[in-house]
């Protein structure tokens, strides 16, 4: 008698002991879960170029993650500036086309105040609220609140002239006729092409929008 009852107790603390290490085991991969959702967020790629974003003679610098749309829209920028003019959607945002298409990576998300969102592939918006929709995230304006995004955003009004480049918009007050060719275009950065994108371009001394 002596000894069932000493097996059954033994079979009884295992199964209680297997039991609890399956609930610690459990809630430790939760927990890994979750730390893990929380290192994806903070430490997504991003890509170490600046973007600068000319409004009203207003430069401002941003972030861009790193996906497939910001590659390319950094490999369109390294020719030239592209300038655009935007339009205020609601009170959240100035949106508009781009006149090209990136590759999207469309996931359903929050665009946040700062945020620079690619919109059905050819369309870019700068936020200074929020909105839940299939985006692709392009990046962030750096450490503007939402009142400064709103000023600086211009919302309310349209018409907005927008100026993305790689390096900042300065402004090229005169160029000797003789230091470029008939042929050749002078971007705002000073680069200096034949063959050139959109954007804005000095030629033979006079603006020249392409």
């Amino acid at each position: 008698m002596m000894m069932d009852f000493v097996v059954n107790l033994l079979s009884k603390i295992e199964s209680t002991m297997k039991t609890m290490t399956l609930t610690l085991l459990m809630q430790a991969a939760l927990m890994l879960c979750g730390c893990s959702g929380d290192n994806n967020e903070v430490m997504a790629q991003t890509i170490t170029q600046k973007l600068h974003i000319t409004i009203g003679g207003v430069t401002k610098t941003a972030t861009l993650v790193d996906n497939a749309a910001t590659q390319e829209l950094v490999t369109r920028l390294q020719q030239s500036p592209v300038t655009l003019l935007l339009d205020t959607n609601g009170s959240f945002e100035i949106w508009g086309p781009l006149g090209f298409s990136l590759p999207p990576s469309n996931q359903q998300i929050t665009a946040q105040p700062g945020d620079i969102i690619l919109y059905g592939g050819s369309n870019i918006c700068l936020f200074c609220g929020s909105n839940s929709w299939s985006y692709t995230r392009l990046g962030h304006i750096d450490g503007m609140t939402e009142t400064e995004l709103r000023t600086f955003l211009h919302i309310g009004e349209s018409g907005i002239n927008v100026t993305f480049s790689l390096t900042g918009t300065t402004a090229v007050l005169s160029i000797p006729t003789s230091s470029a060719s008939s042929d050749e275009y002078i971007a705002l950065n000073g680069m200096r092409t034949s063959h050139p994108g959109r954007g804005i371009y000095i030629k033979n001394g006079k603006k020249v929008i392409k």
